[in-house]
């Protein structure tokens, strides 16, 4: 199925009624005047489109080629915070025309009714924006108050990508939007730690949707005998390099599901263990003793079962998680994300 008509057509009304609504919405545009919400929304989009680090005078050559006459002075005087509203309503709207691309015929991808990636990444904003989006804070250095975090589902089986969703950089990814958003009954979620929750697993599994994710290390794991074991004294205890066990997950969840641990190279648990007291050290504080023993391992939990997926082969899944991390970076070292070309708040919030 070819899907460039459908991607003109969706793109093309977000980008003229539905930017025209969110300008008028958002009191961008508040009387008849040359810079409508399509007009900034396409001058943006369009002239970073062509150049990421386009300056105010290349942005408004692009402008007149759409046939907007406005100075480069004029321009600037409108990132406001109602031009930040409009785009963000923009990309909203955008957001929800979600289109994918022809499914990929990867045997262990189509076990499932699509495999979705979910993560998050943080842009940080200047001090000035954090009454919008509160940063996590926790340092005199300046910058530090005010971040966003954008929020992303990524469909593996079609290539559709839900988001990014805008955020406070402050907010947990376990209360983020896209956490609580529904996925298809029969479909594999694979998400970063951050949105690890028993309540929220426990969610899934009557949604009828599978889960593979790492596992805290506090979590209390309970074996098919009703025995209560510490993670360390899980693995210490069975001396094997490799467990595939059928588990009970925390004490009041009491939830049901496969633990899987691998032991990994001694170069890759050395690398972990330099990180780990890398970090400590910068904290000022002594490296914890599991978290050193649990480098030894990658282990992860699942609610698939065997039948349905091997252990190496979650092994595999785990490891397309990457994907999503290139994406963020796609995003930041080719779309210049987090790279500011002013000093101004508001304008630097339009450019995100």
């Amino acid at each position: 199925m070819n899907i460039i008509p459908q991607v003109a057509e969706a793109m093309q009304t977000v980008l003229t009624t539905t930017a025209d609504y969110a300008g008028r919405l958002t009191g961008f545009v508040k009387r008849e005047r040359k810079l409508t919400g399509s007009g900034l929304v396409k001058t943006l989009v369009f002239g970073w489109l062509a150049k990421p680090s386009a300056s105010l005078e290349e942005l408004t050559q692009t402008a007149a080629s759409l046939g907007i006459s406005i100075s480069p002075q004029g321009l600037d005087y409108r990132f406001t915070k109602e031009a930040s509203e409009c785009l963000k309503q923009t990309l909203e709207v955008a957001v929800g025309n979600l289109i994918g691309a022809n499914p990929v015929a990867i045997p262990i991808l189509q076990r499932f009714n699509s495999v979705y990636l979910q993560d998050s990444s943080i842009v940080v904003l200047p001090d000035e924006l954090a009454d919008i989006y509160q940063g996590c804070g926790g340092s005199r250095e300046k910058n530090t108050q005010s971040s966003v975090k954008l929020q992303v589902r990524w469909n593996m089986n079609t290539g559709g990508l839900d988001g990014p969703y805008l955020q406070a950089g402050k907010v947990n990814d376990r209360g983020s939007i896209i956490q609580e958003k529904p996925l298809p009954f029969g479909a594999l979620r694979i998400a970063d730690l951050g949105y690890f929750s028993l309540k929220h697993l426990a969610s899934l599994n009557t949604q009828g949707v599978y889960w593979l994710s790492l596992i805290f290390s506090q979590c209390i794991v309970i074996d098919q005998n009703e025995k209560t074991w510490d993670l360390v004294e899980l693995l210490s205890a069975y001396c094997q390099d490799k467990l595939d066990l059928e588990i009970f997950l925390g004490l009041k969840e009491h939830m049901p599901c496969r633990l899987i641990a691998i032991r990994v190279p001694e170069e890759v648990a050395k690398e972990r263990k330099r990180r780990i007291r890398a970090d400590a050290t910068r904290r000022g504080k002594t490296p914890p003793k599991r978290r050193l023993e649990l480098a030894n391992w990658t282990i992860v939990v699942t609610s698939v079962p065997s039948q349905l997926l091997s252990w190496n082969e979650a092994f595999v899944l785990l490891t397309i998680r990457w994907q999503i991390e290139l994406l963020f970076k796609l995003w930041k070292s080719h779309g210049y994300l987090d790279d500011w070309r002013s000093e101004k708040p508001f304008r630097i919030l339009c450019e995100v």
